[in-house]
């Protein structure tokens, strides 16, 4: 940041955490319980102070509407895309719902603001059947089995990056061939493991690296003895998904990330006629609504069957 074409001192950035440090701390005590992700904690906390440090020390019972709105409109003007901007104005907002509820702040200022619209019928990012083993064999490195057990609970089992990372040994049973989920909204879900993912997890836990803290129950630990990061998982997908692409031209590679594996997941059992609801529980959503947006990817096999159509239409000389 420049001012008067001189490099801003950072002095007012690390005020930041001095000046709102007690609502800081209540927003990550809130946070944590409502059982929010590390992930979604760090990018919460991030949007919360640059949006404080567009106050100006202001007190925060002062703030207005007018300058949530303010942030949100700089936001967009800094190339922020819808998604991004919800997730600011989520963040805001969430932010002052924690500090009402510890009484630190009467109103909420972000409250009332409309969303911005995103493209509701996208359609998501996934990897056809096809290509799943070739990415699979993309898979490279000392720790191939843990990636690879990794990859395949969420390209066969619909996993979130964030509950890959929170898995805890005690959480697979081997004997039951399940596997006790936490996800979003502090919900646990019990999946079952299927038989040749069951393989390779447990291969990965007879070389799991013994963690520098003695009680630590991670099932999968990184090459420093440590829960593995989530931005570590996103980085190995990124890497892998790179190989997988090696061959094709620039114009050819789809941006593909983590999270398209469980897109996959979800767009083949939807294909294989697994029913909604079902797929709904697997996933884990909260509501029917999110599931839906796997449907649209069946408009090929939809227009399939159509032309399977015997079309007779009598001639009336019309």
């Amino acid at each position: 940041m420049k001012k008067g074409g001189r490099q801003m001192e950072p002095d007012m950035i690390d005020d930041i955490d001095e000046v709102y440090a007690e609502e800081l701390e209540a927003f990550l005590i809130w946070m944590k319980d409502a059982g929010y992700t590390i992930h979604t904690q760090k990018n919460y906390t991030g949007d919360v102070k640059q949006f404080l440090r567009t106050l100006r020390e202001k007190p925060l019972d002062q703030v207005k509407k007018i300058h949530v709105m303010s942030y949100l409109s700089k936001a967009r003007e800094s190339g922020a895309g819808d998604s991004t901007r919800n997730r600011k104005h989520a963040a805001v907002s969430s932010f002052y719902k924690a500090l009402q509820e510890f009484e630190l702040c009467s109103t909420n200022p972000a409250s009332g603001i409309k969303k911005a619209k995103t493209e509701k019928n996208r359609m998501p990012v996934y990897l056809d059947e096809k290509e799943i083993q070739p990415f699979l064999l993309a898979i490279e490195g000392k720790y191939a089995n843990r990636n690879m057990a990794i990859f395949l609970l969420m390209v066969y089992m619909g996993l979130r990056v964030g509950e890959v990372h929170s898995l805890n040994i005690s959480d697979y049973s081997r004997e039951r061939r399940t596997l006790d989920v936490f996800g979003k909204g502090r919900k646990w879900r019990t999946l079952p493991v299927p038989e040749d993912v069951c393989d390779i997890v447990e291969r990965a836990l007879e070389e799991r690296l013994t963690p520098w803290r003695g009680k630590e129950d991670a099932m999968f630990v990184s090459q420093k003895g440590r829960r593995l990061a989530v931005r570590s998982i996103q980085q190995i997908a990124t890497e892998t998904f790179e190989r997988f692409q090696q061959d094709k031209t620039a114009e050819r590679r789809v941006s593909y990330s983590s999270h398209k594996l469980r897109h996959t997941f979800a767009t083949m059992l939807l294909r294989k006629g697994a029913d909604l609801r079902t797929v709904q529980e697997l996933l884990g959503h909260s509501s029917i609504q999110t599931t839906t947006v796997y449907t649209h990817v069946t408009d090929r096999e939809k227009e399939k069957a159509m032309d399977k159509l015997d079309i007779q239409i009598p001639i009336t000389g019309l």
